[in-house]
């Protein structure tokens, strides 16, 4: 085991130490020594509370929508794959709209249309849920998670479509009920054949995020522009606000790529 994992690590050390790489590698530090010199800086102490304020916003909805968009693809996925007509057609019928249609349009439809709405009945604004629907981010988190379940939902169909039949049909000859042999062969299955494209879903999702700033919700990239607005330095909030965005879409693609690595080991896919 000990002899394994040591391979695993040195293997890895030897990828990172292709030629190619070194170059990469010692131009990006290059180019980070030359900002650090020639660019401004100065501003980043008086606004590092809401940088970070901004960070956070950015990936709890960034993780929110995902936890609720891939809860909704499951169901939209498997009634587009083995459901009935009745559940098939209003599934298809809203990942069609909802990968038709801009996510910045879905975005300004929640927001000015429930948005506007909710006011009208006097029972919401008397309500508990009211301080939170007078905000932009539940709006904001609505839209991104419908957006996510669009997509994943044509994920999923096709994943679970994909799982042999023949294994179904074995599942319930060894007397499994309909739900057991879903939760423990056909959604296992299909999760592991869809795993690489919801890591790369996910990042898009990550990407798509700064679309929440035009509805007032405060995120990383709000907080650049808020910098730009207010000290007229162009480059610098930018050109940070690309490495954070590359540090998480890393951090992102090297998790999917350990638990597509664990997960597919596991179920021998």
């Amino acid at each position: 085991m000990r002899g394994t994992v040591t391979g695993s690590v040195s293997g890895a050390v030897r990828d990172w130490l292709r030629p190619h790489r070194i170059g990469l590698i010692a131009l990006a530090l290059a180019l980070a020594v030359w900002a650090g010199v020639s660019m401004r800086w100065d501003w980043i102490p008086r606004y590092a509370g809401l940088g970070l304020e901004g960070l956070w916003r950015t990936l709890w909805l960034l993780g929110l929508s995902i936890l609720i968009g891939s809860a909704m693809a499951v169901p939209l996925g498997l009634a587009q794959a083995s459901g009935p007509v009745w559940l098939a057609a209003p599934a298809r019928w809203f990942c069609t709209v909802i990968r038709g249609t801009p996510l910045l349009l879905q975005i300004w439809l929640i927001y000015y249309g429930l948005g506007s709405l909710f006011p009208q009945y006097p029972w919401i604004r008397q309500s508990e849920l009211w301080p939170y629907l007078r905000q932009a981010w539940p709006y904001a988190l609505l839209a991104l998670s419908f957006s996510f379940a669009g997509y994943e939902g044509e994920v999923m169909r096709g994943a679970f479509r994909s799982v042999p039949h023949g294994q179904l049909e074995a599942g319930r000859a060894y007397g499994f009920s309909r739900f057991a042999v879903f939760w423990r062969i056909h959604l296992p299955q299909a999760i592991a054949r869809a795993l690489p494209t919801l890591g790369g879903e996910t990042v898009l999702q990550l990407k798509a995020t700064p679309l929440v700033a035009t509805i007032t919700v405060i995120d990383i990239y709000a907080v650049a522009s808020r910098v730009r607005q207010d000290t007229f330095i162009i480059y610098e909030p930018l050109l940070l606000l690309a490495v954070i965005y590359m540090i998480i879409a890393g951090l992102i693609a090297l998790g999917f790529r350990l638990l597509e690595n664990r997960f597919t080991r596991g179920l021998g896919v």
